[in-house]
């Protein structure tokens, strides 16, 4: 889960509150990336009843809304409740005996929503599970000829060891990305607080 950089929330308006804000969406981002590789990537929302992810959305939805208008404490309590609604997803999945994504099979999300999954070899391709993803499946020798063919990413990875590369969203194309802004409240359809 990516956020927005926050400019104009009041939980960062300055360096320490900025820092505490940072650290608790910080865990969030880290339990959701332990579940994406241990489920892969925007499955384990498909994993769980309409109700459950419902619940899980609207309480995304509350944390995006912390992060661009809310204080530091909407932002923290906000990331625990995300916290929360991530394990409850974790827990919900496994006690229907869902199968988790095998170990040899890398999985990713394009900004566009599309599930990129990386595997060893080409026979390897029917075990990713797709369920209800937009899925593009590669195998290692495809990703080595995509890299061949842009020189200048290859030479940069070489020229500047431990170079990353920025500004590529990991979130899956989803309901929040049509919403622009978040000052407004849920809606009438649920009425009670989101419980997580």
């Amino acid at each position: 889960m990516t956020h927005p950089t926050p400019t104009t929330a009041p939980w960062a308006a300055n360096n320490g509150t900025y820092i505490s804000g940072q650290a608790a969406l910080d865990d969030v981002d880290i339990l959701a990336r332990d579940l994406e590789i241990r489920w892969g990537a925007g499955r384990l929302r498909l994993l769980v009843g309409a109700d459950l992810r419902d619940k899980f959305d609207r309480q995304r939805y509350l944390v995006q809304q912390a992060t661009e208008h809310g204080d530091l404490e909407a932002v923290r309590v906000q990331a625990r409740r995300m916290m929360a609604a991530w394990r409850a997803l974790d827990r919900a999945a496994s006690e229907a005996g869902a199968s988790t994504s095998p170990p040899e099979i890398w999985e990713g999300v394009t900004e566009a929503g599309v599930v990129v999954a990386i595997v060893r070899r080409s026979e390897d391709a029917h075990r990713v599970a797709v369920e209800g993803r937009a899925v593009a499946v590669y195998t290692l020798d495809e990703i080595i000829r995509i890299v061949g063919k842009v020189p200048a990413l290859g030479a940069a990875k070489v020229a500047f060891v431990g170079a990353k590369v920025r500004k590529i969203k990991t979130g899956l194309a989803d309901s929040l990305r049509a919403i622009n802004d978040t000052r407004g409240g849920l809606d009438d359809l649920l009425q009670d607080e989101v419980p997580f």
